[in-house]
């Protein structure tokens, strides 16, 4: 295709269908799809897909995150199209689309994993960006090994109270603590940019750091996001990440109990939802090629506060991913 058949290919290109429009139909009606947008089967193709992953059977204390994708939809309900914190209408600049839910089994963790890797891979076979709202953290294993399918060893920014590099709990290899040593011990990360972002509380011992540095992590604690600021926080991990291509992981725990009381391992010291959001905002440019949203457990969010705060997280994920996309093409 020489480049004016490319141009008018752009130009035939229809423009993506965006969200319901709330001055017409009220937030409180209709399909609660993430943002109120299309699904993924109502579009030609998708250049990020919104994908739900009900499983918490990996759980080590309070269960309830297999609620989590449909409590984030609801409270995704009053999101509007325009970003003004980073000048962007992602709704109009790419096609967003909320591809429903992946179906595993709960009562088989191997199997499981299995199911969403498929599945991942297949949402992705044709270009489109996942951001993967959980579930708990066991889906970061599977969803990590397809970004892997497709990209090579990546880099991961963790946002999470917790280390999650713990080898086994009761002897299971496969929890939702463990599943970056599993990615680091497959091959699937870039061991020169990885991150943790919010850690906190105690551990089981010393040894837990040691490990977790063995594994090529640096460790980006609550307390230096308080005591440097969120743009130190942002440039030093921006020079660690270079032009890598980048996979953010977000435990809703990173937040502080107050500003997400809905979760199931919550610590108290934690990051608030501006820190958050704001560290996010300063990944823009960065090459940012996958997402999820972890561990929000409705049955404890009094008020909906964790599912709004999760919603606005993944909103700007995809934001990020939709200004990508725009830019690659």
């Amino acid at each position: 295709m020489n480049e004016r058949e490319a141009q008018r290919d752009r130009t035939s290109t229809p423009p993506p269908v965006g969200p319901v429009d709330a001055s017409k139909t009220p937030r409180f009606a209709g399909p609660a799809t993430f943002a109120r947008l299309p699904r993924l089967d109502q579009v030609p193709r998708a250049d990020v897909a919104v994908v739900g992953v009900p499983f918490d059977s990996g759980v080590s204390y309070r269960p309830g995150a297999r609620f989590g994708p449909t409590h984030v939809r609801e409270a995704s309900r009053l999101l509007r199209p325009y970003h003004p914190a980073l000048d962007v209408s992602p709704f109009e600049i790419a096609q967003v689309a909320d591809a429903g839910d992946i179906a595993v089994n709960p009562f088989n963790i191997h199997e499981a994993i299995e199911t969403i890797e498929a599945a991942a891979v297949d949402l992705t076979r044709d270009g489109t960006s996942l951001v993967t709202i959980g579930g708990d953290h066991t889906i970061a294993l599977p969803l990590l090994r397809a970004a892997h399918a497709t990209h090579g060893p990546v880099a991961l920014v963790h946002f999470d109270a917790h280390l999650d590099t713990w080898d086994t709990y009761f002897g299971a290899e496969y929890t939702h603590g463990t599943p970056f040593r599993r990615a680091v011990e497959e091959g699937i990360l870039d061991t020169e940019a990885l991150s943790h972002v919010g850690t906190r509380g105690p551990l089981y011992g010393k040894k837990d750091l040691e490990d977790d540095r063995r594994f090529g992590f640096g460790i980006v604690t609550s307390s230096d996001v308080y005591y440097q600021g969120v743009r130190e926080i942002v440039d030093k991990l921006r020079q660690r990440l270079g032009d890598r291509p980048v996979y953010l992981s977000v435990d809703i725990d990173v937040l502080d109990p107050a500003h997400a009381p809905g979760t199931g391992t919550p610590e108290a010291g934690g990051m608030t939802s501006r820190e958050l959001l704001e560290i996010l905002r300063g990944f823009v440019g960065l090459n940012v090629i996958g997402a999820d949203v972890v561990e929000v457990s409705p049955a404890y969010d009094h008020a909906e506060i964790t599912g709004v705060a999760a919603s606005h997280v993944a909103y700007d994920l995809v934001s990020l991913l939709a200004m990508r996309a725009e830019a690659s093409r």
